[in-house]
């Protein structure tokens, strides 16, 4: 279990987990980035912007 940046509550992280994999925390539903498997780190996942093509 790793703990939620956003509420503090565990969330269940699979030992085949990928540094980029988004992963949603049950108690509070927000993304969660994994951003290192050693040891892992969860942060929260960055907003999808749209792209108009600037």
């Amino acid at each position: 279990m790793i703990t939620c940046p956003e509420c503090s509550v565990g969330v269940p992280v699979t030992e085949s987990a990928a540094v980029s994999e988004v992963i949603e925390c049950g108690d509070c539903h927000s993304e969660l980035e994994v951003v290192s498997v050693n040891p892992v780190r969860l942060a929260t996942a960055p907003e999808i912007e749209e792209d108009w093509g600037e």
